[in-house]
């Protein structure tokens, strides 16, 4: 039998899915434009419902869209937007140069573009040991000045 449950911050179907309700985030899009490479976007996740066995889920999606300097939606592309899961944002929240850390389950540098599954129905693998507490964009070019967050979804597959 599939069903759907809300639970404070997130909708859970079938207990192998798990959206974020993006109107529970602090903001889904920079409200300050990146004024230079590598700028961060800082996204916290409000409390999890205690119940949530993150070891179930191996995947996530993560979609954004981008926007030049003049508010005008760009397209997406390798090298443009990298994403950071964090597990405490008072932590080290950039982990390695490259790859996972151990306050940083997953960096992917390409979000949205034609190399990276992340942004794809497949999503990216990730291993979760605990409830993440944050997610970080940065921009890689300064052709992406803003991002705004479509969806983040953990799922097993």
């Amino acid at each position: 039998m599939i069903f759907f449950i809300v639970m404070g911050s997130v909708s859970l179907f079938a207990q192998d899915r798990l959206t974020v309700d993006l109107k529970t985030l602090p903001a889904t899009r920079n409200a300050t434009a990146f004024t230079k490479s590598w700028d961060d976007f800082l996204v916290e996740f409000p409390a999890w419902p205690a119940n949530i066995n993150w070891a179930n889920f191996n995947r996530i999606i993560v979609r954004i869209k981008y926007f030049d300097a003049d508010n005008k939606e760009i397209p997406q592309s390798d090298s443009q937007v990298m994403v950071v899961l964090i597990y405490d944002p008072k932590g080290d929240i950039r982990g390695p140069e490259t790859g996972p850390g151990p306050n940083t389950p997953i960096k992917v540098m390409n979000v949205g573009g034609y190399s990276s599954s992340i942004s794809k129905d497949t999503g990216t693998a990730i291993r979760l040991t605990k409830a993440p507490g944050a997610i970080l964009f940065q921009n890689n070019t300064l052709n992406v000045r803003y991002v705004e967050i479509q969806e983040i979804t953990f799922f097993r597959r």
